[in-house]
């Protein structure tokens, strides 16, 4: 691990460079073993570039911080764990640092991004879309800021839904200091606070664009909740495009300068979304393919002795009337996470929806 350590920790060496040489050289230990001349064949001065040596003190110090727990990890470049999604964006990480459940890392997931100083609409709104995406299968990701951020994540917790916080400062502190209590209840609700930053990194204002590309590249989409136009929102969104994700926008007033963000996205090309199904209806290709991905045997969910187990049971405990997710729980004793998968592959076969007073039912399809 302390190869990786020493190029995360390198002085003058840029992302884009080091995984240069990661691919030159094939692994973090070739790269650190190898000579200023190999270096500059890969296209960097090594003569630029401080590469702490094995004693140094800060290396010590990011190998106390993940001994601390077994709740810390760093996942690597060339970890099967880390995420594929975030693996395909252009400058990917070297190495996410990660406290809490690194498996969330890998499934589908939604970023909710918008104002710092959100109205009391706007906060409303992220928390109740979080809420429901979350009861709907999907995992919120979020950069645990105050406003939008800290209300998104708020409404995954809500619905007993785990949920992600990308970090721009290193996890051995919470900023803003005012979610501390938060970021434990993310982490104590099976979720994960990840960053690329290590240990002692402070807030920096050049590190939340990087913060902002792990959102929009761990994510299958991006919903903008409030924005104004010069909101770095806009420019999470359109990073978001850059790596060939959606990009939703919640519409507001006109008299809002909050909202004018979302409507310049909107007249950009954004999706405009006025529920979660508006969400839910444009991820479903990508969503379906995941699920099918994930549980070969449900494949062709809705051909006779194909469904797995989970979603015979949901299948017969729904009806005609809605039921909330607790009831089906209490109803078929299985867990809500394989409830949500269950009811996002039923609702993507079209045999289970949403009422519109809440609850979900059975639905007979044509």
């Amino acid at each position: 691990m302390q190869p990786w350590l020493r190029l995360i920790r390198a002085r003058g060496l840029r992302n884009a460079q080091a995984l240069l040489l990661l691919e030159r050289f094939g692994s973090a230990e070739a790269v650190c073993a190898a000579t200023a001349s190999q270096w500059l064949s890969a296209g960097v001065e090594r003569a630029k570039v401080l590469l702490p040596d094995a004693g140094d003190a800060a290396l010590a110090a990011d190998a106390e911080w993940l001994a601390g727990g077994r709740d810390r990890q760093l996942i690597t470049l060339h970890d099967p764990r880390y995420p594929e999604a975030l693996k395909a964006i252009t400058t990917p990480p070297l190495a996410l640092f990660v406290r809490g459940e690194v498996a969330l890392l890998a499934q589908p997931q939604l970023a909710m991004v918008g104002a710092r100083a959100a109205t009391p609409q706007g906060l409303e709104n992220a928390r109740g879309f979080a809420a429901e995406l979350s009861r709907r299968g999907l995992l919120i990701t979020s950069g645990l800021a105050t406003g939008v951020d800290g209300a998104a994540h708020q409404g995954a917790l809500d619905a007993l839904a785990p949920t992600i916080a990308v970090c721009g400062t290193g996890l051995d502190r919470v900023y803003p200091a005012r979610h501390k209590a938060l970021a434990q209840a993310i982490l104590d609700g099976g979720g994960a606070l990840v960053s690329e930053f290590a240990p002692g990194t402070e807030s920096l204002a050049q590190n939340f664009p990087r913060r902002n590309r792990i959102i929009s590249g761990l994510s299958l989409g991006v919903l903008v909740v409030e924005a104004s136009r010069e909101s770095g929102s806009l420019i999470t969104a359109r990073r978001a495009l850059e790596q060939g994700r959606e990009v939703f926008a919640i519409p507001g007033s006109i008299h809002n300068p909050l909202a004018k963000g979302c409507h310049q996205l909107i007249r950009e090309g954004a999706k405009l979304v006025e529920s979660v199904d508006d969400v839910l209806l444009e991820l479903a290709p990508k969503l379906g393919a995941w699920l099918r991905e994930q549980a070969p045997v449900a494949i062709a969910a809705g051909e006779p002795g194909k469904d797995d187990s989970a979603t015979l049971k949901l299948l017969a405990a729904l009806s005609d009337a809605p039921q909330s997710v607790d009831v089906l729980i209490a109803a078929t004793g299985l867990p809500s996470e394989q409830i949500n998968t269950a009811l996002l592959m039923l609702e993507l076969d079209g045999r289970a929806g949403s009422a519109a007073g809440g609850g979900f039912m059975r639905l007979q399809r044509g």
